[in-house]
């Protein structure tokens, strides 16, 4: 942070009494795409030691589940946009390979809508398929809800049957296309051609299965120049229809600004504000109590304009080559942390998210062809927000010194969210530390009795990220780390007021998980979403 002057001790506020809402478990979604080698040689080898009957890693799955994903998007991305899903079912031995446009790679169509389906059915996890709505549409995307939904008796329902899947699937979640803003998309539409499409695509797949959830596209970056006006005229078309609305955003270090880099978090709650009131002033017009819900299913750090050379420069390949495999520093899971901490806060209105990618591509999952499977250092904060944020989100209030960054304007120095699940009383609170400074941090519980029982703290390094699980396993020994609780903890009642205080030292650019329980002697006095004010705590009765 510029002068690392002296940051003034900040303050963290939380009662179980006053929440957001619930944390979603699909908000701890990633995303497999048919992009280099997140599929072939990512998820799926057959031959490899660990590869199940049908040539599946079980390595990876079981990374998967520690990682704790519980929602898998698929196709893509941009892949879906050229994606003719017919030619990807049936029997492998008849399918023929293709070249898909998006990423420029001989697809060889030995994954498809079954064998992805039935892989994550067996893993436990929940899919989220997108119909192509580039160089396809409605009937395509009616059809392949039959296939994955219907019963017996139509005809893509029965060639399903006949593919050797006699139950449907049941696929709830499903996105209606993909970034058709962005001028690089097979079948770019504006936003007035794209609304009318998802709409109709929309309604015809409703009235194959009425009980589909629906994602409509919204702008692929806050940066777009229709960014605004795409949300509000594509609502326009299909408010009434839809459940969620996408949101896309990567972040990435520029230049060496590690303070606008470790803001990213403020960026993406800024981000966030924005469609929420464009979606928001939609439904105002409309005279509608519906509120549309986000689904961001595109999020990570990405060196995309400092390390991708573009998709149009790539020069057409095949068998499943590199493309993007972004390797991670401690300062990127530090970010990773954040931003997760920006999605607890904004729990009413994200429902769902999608860490992107799952394996190999800018991914927290990295493999080597007939090799191991490793964690990168993105990995940690991840599992454990997954692993610790139950119940519902509170409505946590932070008082933090702020600096002045170069990207993103004023943000704060520290951020907090904080969960509770009234059903067991587990506790759990996540603190970044974005200045270059140790900072102190009181947090303010008032009425109630915390007992803090683990810890686990990410510091940022200032070493060069390098490929291999070698480095992975270097930065993890030396920058992630079990919290002393002892040590860095420290819990302060005040005589005769019952106003109880948790100390936590955090490292410079840092990333804390606390984790423990709750408890209160009186019942809860306030519905969610009610405490709005800021600076207000709970007073004792």
């Amino acid at each position: 942070m510029p002068d690392h002057q002296p940051v003034p001790r900040p303050r963290v506020t939380l009662h179980t009494d006053f929440r957001v809402g619930p944390v979603d478990r699909r908000l701890f979604g990633s995303f497999v795409e048919h992009l280099g080698r997140a599929v072939y040689t990512g998820i799926y080898e057959p031959g490899h030691a660990t590869a199940d009957e049908h040539g599946f890693r079980r390595d990876v799955a079981d990374l998967t589940r520690e990682l704790g994903a519980t929602v898998l998007r698929y196709p893509g991305g941009n892949f879906v946009s050229n994606y003719r899903w017919e030619d990807g079912v049936g029997p492998v031995s008849e399918r023929k390979p293709f070249l898909d446009l998006a990423w420029r790679t001989v697809e060889p169509n030995l994954v498809g809508t079954d064998e992805f389906l039935q892989w994550a059915e067996r893993e436990g996890f929940e899919p989220m398929l997108a119909v192509n709505l580039g160089t396809r549409g409605v009937e395509a995307a009616a059809a392949l809800v039959e296939y994955c939904n219907g019963e017996a008796g139509t005809r893509w329902a029965d060639l399903r049957i006949a593919h050797g899947r006699a139950e449907p699937y049941g696929v709830h979640l499903w996105c209606l296309g993909n970034e058709m803003d962005g001028p690089w998309q097979i079948g770019h539409k504006d936003a007035h051609e794209y609304g009318r499409l998802a709409a109709e695509a929309g309604k015809a797949m409703k009235l194959v299965d009425p009980t589909v959830s629906l994602v409509v596209c919204g702008s692929s970056s806050m940066q777009m120049n229709t960014f605004g006006e795409w949300e509000q005229t594509v609502l326009s078309y299909t408010y009434d229809l839809v459940d969620h609305i996408s949101m896309h955003a990567y972040y990435e270090e520029l230049d060496g600004d590690r303070a606008s880099f470790l803001g990213s978090g403020t960026a993406m709650d800024r981000f966030i504000d924005r469609v929420v009131a464009s979606a928001d002033a939609v439904g105002a017009r409309r005279r509608s109590d519906k509120k549309i819900t986000i689904s961001f299913d595109e999020w990570n750090v990405w060196y995309l304009e400092s390390r991708f050379p573009g998709e149009t420069n790539l020069p057409v390949q095949r068998d499943a080559p590199r493309i993007i495999e972004d390797v991670y520093s401690a300062l990127d899971a530090v970010v990773v942390g954040d931003l997760l901490v920006t999605l607890l806060n904004h729990a009413d209105r994200v429902p769902v998210a999608a860490l992107a990618q799952l394996v190999n591509v800018i991914a927290p999952i990295m493999t080597e062809p007939g090799g191991e499977a490793w964690r990168q250092p993105t990995f940690h904060p991840f599992a454990t927000t997954a692993r610790l944020a139950r119940g519902e989100a509170l409505d946590v209030r932070v008082d933090s010194p702020t600096t002045t960054t170069t990207r993103h304007g004023e943000v704060p120095l520290v951020t907090a969210a904080a969960t509770h699940d009234p059903e067991t009383g587990a506790l759990a609170l996540f603190l970044t530390n974005r200045s270059a400074e140790p900072v102190e941090v009181d947090v303010e519980h008032l009425g109630l009795g915390v007992e803090l029982t683990e810890g686990w703290r990410m510091v940022a390094d200032h070493e060069a990220a390098v490929e291999g699980p070698a480095h992975a396993r270097k930065v993890v020994g030396s920058c992630w780390s079990a919290v002393d609780l002892g040590a860095d903890v420290t819990v302060v009642t005040s005589g005769g007021t019952g106003r109880t205080r948790t100390t936590v030292a955090l490292a410079p650019e840092s990333w804390t998980a606390l984790a423990g329980t709750a408890t209160t002697d009186r019942p809860a006095t306030a519905p969610p979403n009610t405490f709005r004010e800021p600076g207000r705590i709970p007073s004792e009765t």
